[in-house]
């Protein structure tokens, strides 16, 4: 996620090796650099290490903070004295893009309430992302979730505890975490989306910036996975948040601009200087020739499945289910589209996950007979469970927000004129909630009585 490889061999780094991997053989003449979390395990596998080192010398990076028994059972160990130096260098998330990360972990509750493994992993990655960002912040949580509070309350011990790392200079307006539950907003999971990068991970899966295209129809073999990131890819950079059908244009000017900077295939290479110039310019060529194979492949497969799957039609419908308040027409059209044998048993199964959200206390709610509609279809029991699961996890009962109806008049007119403008694109109508959680938050209009401080709040400034 950090470096290519190419750019880390540029930095005299030569050997990649993962400290569990068994039978690596003695290298004495190297210099080793270990970059590990500080789990158990690792700290296990270092100190076999260092009691039979296999390389000259040993500088340790540990991602996030280390114990101070930990680093005694390290010492110990390195009784050949291999070790140079150990510092902890505060890397222990996975930086997707600069204002995204994650720390790979699918579910992180049981229940209501957090798995207790997970919860600590979660806490010591929010710390080092504050320790690598060198911020102290104030902690807000969502107070209609247990889990957001009981998160806050582990980063804040974790920074009282670790109180000297944390002493950053003060700045004018203090950092801000806020701790939000995906239960508020269950809605925008459920969703189509219609920008490159989201479209991608919805449709393909994007897994530390790789994607699998090993089931794409007729692909080649160096097409199989594929690595999109901004960091190198500069096609990816600039449109992995535009529109779909500005993706197909920007795809064939790429194709074309490729198209005028191909080398002549009868070039007369008759000077030293004419191969030098094919030399010189050939690695850009092979480079851009990669992108634009890439991106034709990933695009072309993506259009592949919107029509196999029938998106536009479908998409349409669940914008309607989200942004909408017409009980009859939404209705019938996931009726209708329950009966088309194009839309997939998941994409139906959250069609009628979005209604029973939306309509779960509606006076006629159509739910029992789209759940017959379903069992008619034969989508499986898995899929069908968790239309209750939904409702459950995230409907009105469990959110501290109102997702749906908008409270004051301001509001409502705000909404009216949205629908009167006839929305520039149907698809992408729908705002998550996030959207307005922020804007709150930037105006300093978040209500302390759904997001409260954790300890004092002396300092209320935006």
């Amino acid at each position: 996620m950090v470096y290519t490889q190419s750019e880390i061999l540029q930095r005299e780094v030569y050997l990649f090796e993962r400290i569990d991997s068994p039978g690596r053989e003695p290298m004495r003449h190297l210099r080793a650099i270990c970059f590990l979390r500080p789990t158990k395990e690792n700290v296990e596998y270092l100190v076999q290490e260092l009691r039979r080192p296999k390389y000259s010398v040993y500088f340790i990076y540990f991602s996030n903070v280390i114990s101070k028994s930990d680093v005694k059972s390290l010492a110990e160990a390195d009784e050949q004295e291999v070790v140079a130096e150990v510092q902890e260098f505060y890397g222990d998330y996975i930086a997707v893009n600069p204002h995204v990360f994650s720390l790979n972990l699918l579910g992180c509750c049981q229940g209501r309430s957090w798995d207790p493994a997970q919860l600590s992993r979660t806490t010591q990655g929010l710390t080092a992302l504050l320790l690598s960002l060198k911020k102290c912040p104030m902690i807000r949580y969502q107070l209609s979730s247990e889990p957001a509070k009981r998160l806050a309350e582990c980063v804040k011990q974790v920074i009282t505890k670790e109180y000297e790392l944390f002493d950053f200079r003060r700045t004018e307006v203090p950092p801000l975490l806020l701790i939000l539950d995906r239960s508020d907003d269950a809605i925008t999971p459920l969703l189509n989306q219609w920008t490159y990068q989201a479209m991608v991970h919805e449709l393909l899966g994007i897994n530390n910036n790789r994607i699998d295209l090993s089931r794409v129809p007729g692909i080649s073999k160096d097409l199989r996975e594929v690595v999109l990131s901004a960091e190198n890819d500069e096609f990816y950079a600039n449109n992995m948040y535009l529109n779909f059908a500005e993706i197909g244009s920007n795809i064939k000017n790429l194709m074309e601009d490729f198209q005028r900077r191909k080398p002549k295939e009868q070039q007369k290479l008759e000077s030293i200087a004419d191969m030098k110039a094919f030399v010189e310019n050939y690695p850009q060529f092979k480079k851009m020739s990669g992108t634009v194979s890439k991106h034709v492949t990933v695009v072309g497969e993506l259009s592949r499945l919107v029509g196999e799957r029938n998106l536009l039609e479908v998409s349409e419908v669940e914008q309607e289910l989200a942004c909408q308040n017409d009980h009859s027409s939404a209705l019938q059209n996931v009726r209708r589209l329950l009966q088309n044998p194009k839309v997939t048993e998941l994409d139906a199964a959250r069609l009628v996950m979005l209604y029973a959200l939306h309509y779960e206390r509606h006076s006629s709610s159509g739910l029992p007979g789209l759940l017959a509609d379903l069992r008619n279809r034969g989508v499986p029991e898995k899929y069908r469970k968790l239309v209750s699961a939904v409702v459950e996890y995230g409907g009105k009962r469990a959110r501290g927000s109102d997702l749906f109806s908008p409270k004051d008049a301001v509001a409502i007119t705000k909404q009216f004129f949205k629908g009167l403008k006839g929305v520039e694109n149907v698809y992408t109508q729908h705002q998550p909630l996030l959207q307005e959680t922020l804007d709150q938050l930037i105006k300093g209009k978040l209500k302390d009585s759904q997001y409260p401080y954790l300890g004092p709040n002396t300092l209320r400034d935006r």
